[in-house]
């Protein structure tokens, strides 16, 4: 019997002296939350554990930070360690989340309950230290149509940080549009700062559409870790503004295509010239207005069906601002147009075709069209500045004829032999001048070069990288009509500048690099133009000097 007691003794010291199981439990702070605020995860348990496995969180929650203490403690002669972990969770949507089991070291957790309420209106009032509010341009906007949303948060306390967040609606697009500006306001008596966000919101199919509320989540001092985990008063802030239903309308019936839903368009001359030349270049720059839309939404400018001229468009120059919480875009365009012969030119004005959303009509903004009287090109002859000089002498040879072969000039009765001597040497110059061309000519024809000097006017257009301008100074080197490009073409004796001047035809035409077509004339035309021989020798276009 006494045997029988001692065995039963040892079995009951051996039990207490083996290892207790891992110890492990979870719990938060508070199992009901507003929307946007944070609560404290802890986790709590025997085993040296430097973190928990966080990453199934990360769907639902956003996580804030996490801290890591341990403790010893002596009881009853024993020594227990423990270890807590805790992480700030922000959920991500209202609603009944649970929280799952989570992996520490050996041990599991249990899952957790929690409730996130929705936000509450809020208003600015006496004692609103501190609230976000969102607005819409367009509550009953259309399928596809911009609508403007502004995000504003106010506050009159001070801050040391946080964040201001704005989530996409189910079935529409949503993205920030510039940066965000700060100014003060007062509401109800009190001096607010504020902190204005805009975004653009595009729904994607019709019926309801919920913006979620946007949520700002803070701290009022900048120790993150004793706010969320410490004793004493909590210090972090979190507010958020109710969400906006929207109802959107699906595209109508009578709606034209391309689809564009507006509240307004205007088009307008931002330079019109009255006269023009022929074969130069004028500017016509054009502004087009849209308002309840981005730059990118809207058709480029063109100015088409222009006979008897060439045009040749500039990249356009367009801009989104948001006024008052309402988007507008601006685009202008410069336009650059080479009449082909003098007189009257008429040119259409640009149009376009929209969907009014206010008032829920098709329109079509135009512009009225352009008159230019084009005067005659620069380099043509007129009859009077030529035929002055003629007319003088042929008066004069007239006069000394009916005085029977009078002198006209008594200065010159007593010196016939100077004028005579003075001819000869003239002519002979002239002979001498002549030969030391012909020479040159034979010598750069018997060298196969066909180089000419880089005219004037082709230099200037190659080094403005103007394409009409660098068209015109070709065609007239080449003695052709204004901007024939094919003729330039079929006379250049050299493989890189007709290279060249087709990547001018491509870029012209729409279809090309600008930027490749300027670096590709700048090198082939830069020691001048090199043409084909004519069909006959330049030796004959003028006699020998001393025929036989």
């Amino acid at each position: 019997m006494m045997r029988a007691s001692r065995v039963g003794l040892w079995l009951l010291l051996a039990c207490l002296a083996l290892p207790v199981h891992a110890q492990t439990r979870a719990w938060l702070d508070r199992n009901e939350i507003n929307f946007g605020e944070t609560v404290a995860l802890n986790i709590e348990t025997d085993q040296s554990v430097d973190a928990a496995d966080y990453a199934p969180l990360e769907k639902q929650f956003d996580i804030a930070g996490q801290t890591l203490r341990r403790s010893l403690e002596w009881t009853n002669g024993r020594s227990r360690s423990r270890t807590l972990l805790a992480v700030g969770l922000r959920p991500r949507a209202p609603g009944v989340i649970t929280i799952p089991p989570l992996r520490v070291g050996a041990a599991t957790t249990e899952p957790l309950r929690l409730v996130v309420r929705p936000p509450a209106a809020q208003s600015a009032n006496a004692s609103s230290d501190l609230f976000v509010e969102t607005e819409v341009d367009d509550d009953h906007p259309y399928v596809q149509q911009s609508v403007g949303v502004t995000v504003r948060l106010n506050y009159a306390l001070p801050l040391q940080s946080g964040e201001l967040t704005q989530d996409p609606p189910d079935g529409a697009t949503l993205q920030q549009i510039g940066e965000d500006r700060r100014y003060t306001r007062d509401l109800d008596g009190r001096r607010y700062r504020v902190v204005e966000r805009h975004y653009l919101l595009i729904p994607e199919r019709s019926g309801v559409l919920t913006v979620p509320g946007a949520r700002f989540n803070g701290l009022r001092d900048s120790d993150v870790f004793s706010s969320l985990f410490g004793g004493g008063d909590r210090q972090d802030v979190s507010v958020a503004a109710p969400a906006r239903r929207i109802e959107v309308r699906p595209i109508p019936a009578a709606a034209g295509q391309p689809w564009l839903p507006l509240r307004g368009l205007s088009l307008r001359y931002l330079r019109k010239p009255a006269r023009a030349r022929a074969g130069e270049a004028v500017q016509i720059e054009i502004g087009m207005t849209a308002e309840g839309a981005t730059d990118v939404q809207l058709p480029p400018l063109e100015l088409e069906g222009v006979a008897g001229a060439q045009v040749f468009a500039d990249p356009a120059q367009a801009d989104t601002q948001v006024i008052d919480g309402k988007l507008r875009a601006t685009v202008r365009r410069t336009f650059s147009l080479v009449p082909g012969q003098s007189g009257p030119l008429t040119i259409p004005g640009p149009s376009v075709s929209w969907w009014d959303a206010t008032a829920g009509v098709a329109r079509t903004t135009q512009l009225p069209p352009l008159q230019l009287d084009v005067a005659s090109a620069s380099g043509a002859l007129g009859g009077g500045a030529k035929g002055a000089p003629a007319g003088g002498a042929n008066a004069a040879a007239a006069n000394a004829a009916a005085n029977g072969g009078e002198r006209s000039s008594p200065s010159t009765a007593g010196v016939p032999g100077r004028w005579a001597i003075a001819a000869s040497l003239v002519g002979v110059l002239l002979l001498v001048s002549l030969g030391i061309c012909l020479w040159s000519r034979r010598l750069a024809s018997a060298s196969g070069g066909q180089d000419r000097p880089l005219p004037a006017p082709l230099a200037k257009a190659l080094d403005k990288g103007d394409f009409a301008q660098i068209s015109l100074a070709l065609t007239r080197q080449a003695n052709l009509q204004a901007d024939d490009l094919e003729g330039v073409l079929a006379r250049l004796d050299d493989a890189s500048q007709r290279s060249a001047v087709a990547l001018l035809q491509s870029a012209l035409w729409g279809d090309g690099s600008a930027d490749d077509a300027r670096r590709a004339l700048r090198a082939a035309f830069a020691a001048g133009a090199r043409w084909q021989k004519p069909a006959s020798s330049r030796s004959d276009l003028l006699p020998p000097l001393y025929p036989m």
